[in-house]
């Protein structure tokens, strides 16, 4: 639609850049994290991490969880070929929050809750030397990460602390040093601490107020979903030994397996996707931490830690268990064969909140999710140059004319206006006049008889560019759209 002059009007759909979450698509370089914005504005972020079994069980022809091999994967995206990190359990846990690598105690699952005895500076890659279970401080993880950007998380246990004689309702662990009672369910208590990485970290553990706050009970999590600013941007839910298909049969009598685990996503998946938060930009991942058996494959050039030549205990990675993923921003159906790890999602979620990769997720040639994925535009709206003026008037000076042009943005349904762009078009170029401003208008004086040509940009704070506005100023016509 072409707008005339007088007064002229701006009008356009919103465009935007790929989100750096194709960095591995477009060629970026993919060890440096992208900052957040472009088309898929992802802001929530939910992982659900089930335990134990292999893609070709879980989403076999047989699979006993037809909701979790045939229901979702219509809904989302299936990626067959998501693999573990190492075995067992923990090690995989610790990499999906902080990019470290296996090491002896988190591969036999920490049956003693002791501190990690680093055997010097961190070395490539940000990894920790030395072997143990409790990092120590200086440790980094995503939930520090999305705390210093400003972003909100909160870590879902369920169960944990049905039985308070066993451990805390909130921040439940056990005592450094001491043995690890959650490592066997109990009937009325089947919270597992080495499924709940946060509380492997010192820098969460040792501040009272900020674990008691962002490590909880699943229980909290329907309050929390009300509202999109109630609803944290990362969100992590840990099932129990049952209901996570780590139990074939449940502490309680329940039957376990795939079927308890198909049972938890037919609960907790619908009261997420009917969410405000989720069905404006989340994005839902459920995967698993480790194929079963003596599955010890890798993917994503996984390299070992300093302290496990074989993160798999007899290979060097933990076996293909297969993910999926579902979003507005992905179109049902979607399929995708590009492989990916723990490692790789974690990067890609750091990709997302436009935050440096930590550990392993930032490897050499890593791939994030990117454009096999996210195929539909979705998230925050784009500002939109809503309106404005362009104009040519004569001068007191023979020869010369002043141009001016001005507009006015909307930001409705996105986030804040951060900044304009204008520039103007010489000898076939575009030249920036005005970058990094949010006034509203520019003049200069020009000379009679020429045509001059501007367009003007605005990008909201989420990263999101609108398409370039052009006015065309002249001594004939004048047209801004």
């Amino acid at each position: 639609m072409r707008l005339v002059a007088h007064p002229p009007i701006v009008r356009h759909a919103a465009a935007c850049a790929l989100l750096a979450l194709l960095c591995a698509v477009t060629g970026c370089s993919p060890a440096s994290a992208a900052p957040a914005g472009g088309r898929f504005q992802v802001r929530h972020v939910f992982v659900i991490v089930l335990e134990n079994e292999s893609a070709a069980v879980t989403f076999g022809p047989s699979s006993p969880a037809p909701y979790l091999s045939r229901t979702l994967p219509a809904r989302g995206a299936f990626v067959p070929n998501y693999y573990g990190i190492g075995h067992a359990s923990l090690d995989n846990y610790i990499a999906m929050v902080s990019g470290q690598a296996p090491n002896p105690s988190t591969q036999a699952d920490c049956g003693v809750f002791a501190d990690f005895a680093a055997s010097g500076e961190s070395g490539s890659f940000g990894q920790q030397p030395g072997s143990g279970c409790v990092y120590p401080s200086t440790v980094k993880t995503i939930a520090g990460q999305l705390t210093a950007a400003g972003f909100t998380w909160r870590d879902y246990n369920e169960d944990m602390g049905a039985d308070p004689t066993r451990e805390s309702a909130t921040c439940g662990h056990p005592v450094v040093g001491q043995p690890d009672h959650t490592e066997v369910a109990t009937p009325t208590d089947m919270y597992a601490s080495r499924h709940d990485p946060f509380v492997y970290f010192h820098s969460i553990i040792d501040n009272a107020a900020l674990c008691n706050g962002h490590v909880v009970n699943l229980d909290a999590l329907p309050t929390d979903l009300a509202t999109p600013a109630t609803t944290r941007n990362y969100t992590f839910i840990t099932p129990d030994l049952c209901s996570d298909g780590h139990d074939a049969t449940c502490a309680n009598g329940q039957t376990g397996g795939l079927p308890a685990a198909g049972a938890f996503l037919k609960t907790w998946v619908p009261r997420i996707t009917a969410s405000q938060a989720f069905k404006e930009d989340g994005l839902l991942m459920v995967i698993f931490d480790e194929a079963a058996g003596g599955d010890a494959r890798s993917c994503c050039g996984e390299i070992p830690g300093p302290a496990a030549p074989a993160p798999g205990g007899t290979g060097p990675g933990g076996g293909r268990t297969g993910a999926l993923l579902l979003s507005p921003c992905i179109a049902p159906g979607t399929v995708t064969h590009t492989a990916y790890n723990q490692y790789t999602m974690l990067g890609s979620v750091e990709n997302i909140f436009g935050l440096k990769h930590l550990g392993y997720a930032g490897l050499p040639h890593s791939v994030y999710f990117g454009a096999d994925i996210f195929k539909r535009q979705c998230g925050p709206s784009p500002a939109k140059i809503t309106g404005g003026g362009a104009s040519l008037t004569q001068t007191p000076h023979p020869g010369k004319v002043r141009v001016s042009l001005k507009w006015s943005v909307s930001t409705k349904g996105g986030t804040p206006l951060a900044y304009i762009r204008l520039q103007q078009r010489v000898h076939g170029v575009w030249r920036t006049l005005l970058e990094h401003t949010t006034r509203a208008s520019y003049a200069f004086t020009g000379s009679a008889g020429q045509t001059y040509v501007l367009r003007v940009q605005a990008v909201n704070t989420a990263g999101q560019a609108s398409r370039w506005a052009t006015a065309s100023i002249g001594p004939h016509s004048t047209s801004f759209s």
